[in-house]
Order: structure tokens, then sequence, then C-alpha cells
């Protein structure tokens, strides 16, 4: 298997007036491309903390992390912008949608950051649109669509680049039961192309949908087991 994703003793901590927060206490951690993994933990455990560092967002405050065979640390900033934009698709729960904005130039956001002129961008952002079931959507703004649907058009958004990496943080969490099945699909038709899932839930039965459940507690790695996924509903 080919690792994607290497870390090493992993620390973060957090200064606040006289206190200091250990978010993370040595996690080490290895990801193979074309994994589907779960982060769970109780909240405090150290996962969103653990998902912001493995998405390029926070640096750890001490230990190692490899990405593609190439160690975060020595990347300039401009090489840690292009991996945000380009390698790593990331689904907030809060879906982070720009509401003056229609679907579509949601979608394209990341395109723009490429370079990609107007007609690309529109002409690729349709294109998965089209792949999420909205293509039909894609001059409505934020406000005129359901929760599922803005995620939806997040998820849109994240694969817009083609990257290899997919991080979703509770990309269920403010949706109903019927919309979090939907969603959970199509993450695992995402994982079905060749992507790397890499979903941070504290639900056990969102976690179940991957087929490897990394468990947090304290900043602490507590348990990694293999998992029989969930049978998609159909």
């Amino acid at each position: 298997m080919e690792k994607i994703i290497a870390i090493h003793d992993i620390k973060k901590h957090y200064v606040m007036g006289d206190t200091v927060i250990r978010a993370l206490n040595g996690v080490t951690l290895d990801i193979n491309r074309n994994e589907y993994v779960a982060l769970m933990g109780p909240s405090g455990s150290g996962k969103s903390t653990l998902m912001n560092i493995l998405g390029c967002l926070d640096t750890p405050t001490s230990g190692t992390y490899t990405l593609n065979n190439t160690e975060v640390a020595q990347m300039s900033d401009d090489e840690l912008a292009e991996v945000r934009n380009k390698e790593i698709g990331f689904i907030f729960q809060t879906f982070n949608l720009l509401p003056r904005l229609t679907a579509w130039e949601n979608v394209a956001m990341p395109l723009v950051y490429a370079g990609k002129k107007r007609q690309t961008r529109y002409d690729i952002a349709m294109q998965m649109l089209e792949a999420v079931g909205l293509g039909d959507r894609a001059n409505h703004k934020p406000n005129e669509l359901s929760g599922g649907q803005r995620q939806r058009i997040a998820i849109a958004r994240a694969l817009v680049n083609s990257p290899s990496i997919i991080l979703a943080d509770e990309p269920t969490g403010n949706l109903d039961t019927k919309t979090s099945i939907e969603i959970m699909q199509i993450l695992d038709d995402i994982h079905r192309k060749g992507n790397t899932v890499i979903m941070v839930t504290h639900e056990e039965d969102i976690a179940h949908y991957a087929h490897r459940l990394v468990r947090l507690r304290d900043g602490i790695l507590e348990s990694d087991t293999v998992n029989k996924p969930t049978q998609m509903q159909k």
C-alpha cells in the first residue's frame, strides 16, 4: 500500500493565559492512499485539531507530518497554499459557502485561486454539480437551498480540483437522517473512485460507513481498528 500521510509523535499545545491546553499528546498515524478513515472521539479528544493539522490549516507544536513523501514543515507558505487548494478537498459541517455567490460560483472558488478562466471554471463547476445531482440548482444562492443541497455544493467544491484527499469535518452534523444517508452515499462513491477520505465524526452510525476507525481520547490515539463498513442503503 502507498502511504499518503505519515504523522509521528504529533503534539499540539495552546497557551491561554496561564493555562496550557494539550490538544494532542503524541499521535502517530499512517494513512494509505484510497483508505476511508473515520477519526472519532468525544468533544475535546483532539480529533478536530488533528484534522486541521492534516489539512495544513494548523501546525503542530512538535512532531513530524509527511504528506505525499514531503515533509510539511519544510514547505513554504505558497507551497502550503497550493496543497490546500489542489491536493486536499475540505467539507465542513457548516458548509462554509459564500452567501452572495450562486451554487456554481461557490463550487468554482478553488478554480479562481488556481488561475482558471471564467468559462473553464463554469464548465468544471457544472460537471461537479451534475455529479452531486444539483445541476438544476446552479444559479441558486445558498439561502435558497436546503441543508442537504448546501452540503452537496460543499462536496462539489471539495472535488473541483480533483484532490487526492478529502477531509470531511462532521459532514452530516447539521442534517437529518435521510439526508445524512444521501451524503454518506456520495462520500462512499468518492472513495470508490480512488480518493482518500478522512472524516471526523462523533456519531457512531456515521463512523461505521468508513473502513477504518481511529479513536482519540484526551489527545492520544486510543484505538485503531479495521471496520466492516455499513452497507449503503439504495
